[in-house]
């Protein structure tokens, strides 16, 4: 489930250029460097980490797909481990 909905996140980004061009620009990825890092451990995380941290984006997401705000909290967290609640400011 949260791993289906980090594909959706990236999906929905690659579909608006100005968003995914912020994704790439805030990960350090270039567009030719995406599916590689797509194969990274971690990667489908940083794609709801980038969600997350940006409500209107977050928010927009949600709607697009039909669920709470929440559930991307809850996938990005497991995606990330437990870890991961206490790390974020």
């Amino acid at each position: 489930m949260a791993q289906h909905l980090a594909i959706q996140a990236l999906a929905s980004l690659a579909e608006e250029p100005e968003r995914l061009g912020r994704f790439l620009a805030v990960s350090g990825l270039g567009p030719e460097s995406l599916r590689t890092a797509a194969r990274e451990p971690g990667f489908l995380a940083g794609v709801l980490d980038h969600i997350v941290s940006d409500e209107n984006l977050l928010v927009a997401f949600a709607d697009h797909v039909g669920i709470d705000p929440k559930t991307v909290m809850r996938a990005r967290s497991a995606l990330a481990g437990p870890d991961w609640e206490r790390e974020t400011p």
